[in-house]
């Protein structure tokens, strides 16, 4: 069942690692330095002599002889509503592509006890007894059981989690989640179990997970942001009381969209692209849905306004 599908049977209708996508990283930035959506890039040509973006524009007019300045889909201007279907098929065909792309879980180069008992956090005898008391009820994380038997702190079990995904350990120091709702719509959050930390000097956005980073969340946020994101993983209980406040902010509205074929999907989303006429688009896929994020005004800096940005979150009935 696909993730909309999830979320509308439990909220009703109105409510492998994949850097293979990197290929088709939408980087929101330029040799001359950062730029945000709806900025000009440097050395792009700007005004009325940019030419359509879609390669096989049958006009190849510029421009000049065109009265429309919208829609933008990443970083291309569409000079009219078949174009602009044109490249969004484009789009979710490089997107589909990758999800084909072979994924396999994540294999840990050493199970949780051994690295804790690796690094001298816990005893031989911990272990077994946490291991024992796991089997015995038939649930629970170790990490859990080493906590609850006081054999470990939550801090080293977290530590240790780090060390199995070759990620930091991120701290909450100056998080303010109402301040990020922005970022990434409500589902993704509650879906996945990410938690938008922070931004830093303006381009790095600190993701946070509990026990497992999802590099593909990570990859299409950084893609429809254009922040460099850095994910990590934050100790259990801060991450929840945190998570928990998050789910309570306020987001930007986001419309759900599921449609019977990819072609119909297409349609779907070149449609909105045409009825909003953003300054810039930009789509990703995430797991079994894809994202789309149309920035209807400039945005200035790292952060756009609640406002000026609508999502849509779409899946096939196949998927």
């Amino acid at each position: 069942m696909s993730l909309l599908r999830r979320h509308k049977a439990r909220t009703g209708a109105d409510a492998g690692v994949e850097r293979s996508l990197t290929s088709a990283h939408d980087s929101a930035r330029s040799s001359a330095g950062q730029t945000w959506p709806g900025e000009s890039r440097a050395g792009e040509k700007s005004g009325i002599l940019r030419t359509c973006a879609n390669p096989r524009c049958a006009s190849g007019w510029l421009r000049l002889w065109r009265s429309r300045e919208a829609p933008i889909f990443e970083g291309g201007w569409c000079c009219s509503a078949a174009c602009t279907r044109a490249r969004v098929e484009a789009a979710l065909r490089r997107e589909m592509d990758a999800r084909g792309a072979v994924r396999e879980g994540y294999r840990h180069r050493i199970p949780l006890g051994l690295a804790m008992l690796e690094q001298g956090w816990i005893t031989q005898g911990e272990l077994r007894s946490a291991l024992a008391a796991q089997r015995a009820v038939g649930s629970g994380k170790l990490g859990e059981w080493l906590v609850r038997q006081r054999s470990s702190s939550e801090e080293l079990v977290t530590r240790a989690l780090g060390l199995q995904w070759g990620c930091p350990v991120l701290s909450m120091e100056f998080h303010n989640p109402e301040d990020l709702t922005v970022l990434l719509p409500r589902l993704f959050i509650d879906a996945f179990g990410a938690l938008p930390l922070r931004v830093a000097a303006g381009r790095i956005l600190y993701l946070g997970f509990e026990d497992r980073i999802d590099p593909a969340l990570a990859l299409a946020t950084e893609r429809i942001t254009g922040l460099n994101v850095e994910a990590g993983l934050v100790q259990g209980s801060l991450f929840r009381r945190a998570h928990g406040r998050a789910l309570e902010a306020r987001f930007p509205s986001v419309e759900l969209i599921e449609a019977a074929t990819e072609q119909a999907l297409a349609m779907a989303l070149a449609k909105a692209l045409e009825e909003t006429r953003p300054v810039e688009a930009r789509l990703a896929r995430i797991h079994d849905c894809i994202w789309l994020r149309i920035w209807l005004g400039r945005q200035a800096g790292p952060l756009p306004q609640s406002g000026s940005i609508r999502d849509l979150i779409a899946s096939t009935a196949a998927h």
